[in-house]
């Protein structure tokens, strides 16, 4: 059995499912298929959240009737009568949830409503996905992932409970798999025990994907892009990118650790725990080769793999009392870091002061500024970027830096990290 995930840009126009039809056709049978919204459905769907928790209903209700005729008329191009039919009941429904997620939203209560509007999103393009597929004469089955993803109720990144998600993964998707039909499915969003639709954070659909192939235990999970395969460095802020044939868990992990936009750590769990290889394709072209993920490639030479994040900002910490920055301080500094929520991208300390490279986030900047100023004096140096090079070689250091002041430099072994102003 095998797990394909195909993103908003593969399904974008209905011109782009139709030619996913090849993909889906030579999978070896059954497969589970999870999807994204239609290209930028999301981010509609945001503004609908803004709207809606602001007051302002009526400015809601018109973003989502272009969604609507957006959704109907993209089903129109792609389905027979008999399918278009099957498609526009069950998004007539998705769209009465919408307005009652609408009715419902509220200033107060943010990630909650945002989670039960931009749900809907992957639940519509699903819909459409599965009649499409049907038509083609394929046996498969939508599937409302809410019913088998168990979460938290930490609106916008929630947590899923893995124990009775797999628990449903066998009571509901085993037997339909063995009967050999393929399931339809959405990436990205989950529920909790009391029924309200949550989402996963970042790259959530991934994450989907990769926790369905571990409880099925899955051949393989491929993510279908309209890249070549996994690079280097990202080509629209590097030039003379190079696509990596294949590469182990741990690389993608730091990679993605350190900001590089791939596959984020949480999805490489569940694979590498169960020896699952995640293939990443083109779904332009799915005769490339792409990359593959797997366990052990050591006996390959890789690239030096490049990651630049922007707007970022760091912070030195003096004690103001100049006393040691011990280990007890550091604990009590990492704390306020956790209670705030803010990651830290790059830390150094020395005796009596401490520096942090954090994404500038405008809000729980003035929050974590607030908070450590009790304690320290707070310098910063904002809009800088922060470089990581694994694999780094001295010409290629170079080369990135030339003409940029280096504030600061840390480097082990295999990975290098300057903050560049």
């Amino acid at each position: 059995m095998q797990v394909y995930k195909f993103g908003g840009a593969s399904i974008a126009t209905a011109e782009r499912m139709q030619a996913l039809w090849p993909i889906v056709e030579s999978a070896e049978q059954p497969i589970v298929i999870v999807a994204s919204a239609l290209g930028k459905t999301t981010n509609a769907l945001e503004n609908v959240v803004a709207a809606a928790c602001k007051g302002d209903k009526k400015q809601a209700q018109d973003i989502v009737a272009g969604l609507e005729q957006q959704h109907i008329g993209y089903a129109k191009t792609l389905l027979d009568e008999k399918h278009f039919a099957e498609a526009e009941k069950g998004l007539n429904v998705f769209f009465t949830e919408l307005q009652w997620a609408i009715d419902d939203a509220s200033a107060d209560r943010y990630d909650y409503c945002y989670d039960q509007i931009v749900c809907i999103g992957e639940l519509m393009s699903t819909r459409i996905f599965a009649c499409f597929l049907q038509q083609q004469g394929f046996n498969a089955e939508w599937q409302d992932i809410r019913d088998i993803i168990r979460t938290d109720d930490t609106y916008r990144d929630a947590r899923v409970d893995e124990e009775y998600t797999e628990a449903q993964v066998k009571q509901k998707l085993m037997p339909m798999l063995g009967s050999g039909k393929s399931i339809v499915t959405q990436g990205f969003i989950g529920a909790t025990s009391d029924n309200a639709s949550t989402t996963l954070g970042r790259e959530g659909s991934d994450y989907t994907a990769a926790l369905l192939g571990a409880m099925i235990q899955a051949n393989g999970v491929t993510i279908w892009k309209d890249v070549e395969g996994l690079k280097n460095a990202d080509p629209k802020k590097f030039p003379n990118t190079v696509r990596i044939e294949a590469i182990s868990y741990h690389e993608v992990i730091e990679m993605a650790y350190y900001g590089a936009q791939v596959v984020h750590p949480k999805t490489i769990k569940p694979l590498q725990n169960n020896k699952i290889p995640l293939y990443i394709k083109c779904f332009l072209n799915k005769d490339l080769k792409g990359t593959v993920v797997m366990e052990d490639v050591s006996s390959l030479f890789y690239p030096p793999l490049i990651v630049q994040k922007s707007n970022q900002v760091l912070l030195k910490l003096t004690a103001k009392d100049f006393s040691f920055i011990t280990e007890s301080k550091l604990r009590d500094l990492y704390d306020v870091f956790h209670r705030l929520n803010i990651k830290v991208n790059l830390i150094q300390n020395a005796a009596i002061s401490f520096l942090a490279c954090i994404d500038q986030h405008e809000g729980k900047l003035k929050a974590l500024v607030a908070e450590l100023s009790k304690d320290y004096s707070v310098f910063d140096n904002e809009d800088v970027s922060l470089l990581t090079i694994r694999h780094y070689t001295p010409e290629v250091l170079n080369d990135l830096t030339k003409g940029r002041h280096i504030i600061l430099e840390q480097k082990t072994k295999h990975t290098v990290q300057v903050v560049l102003m």
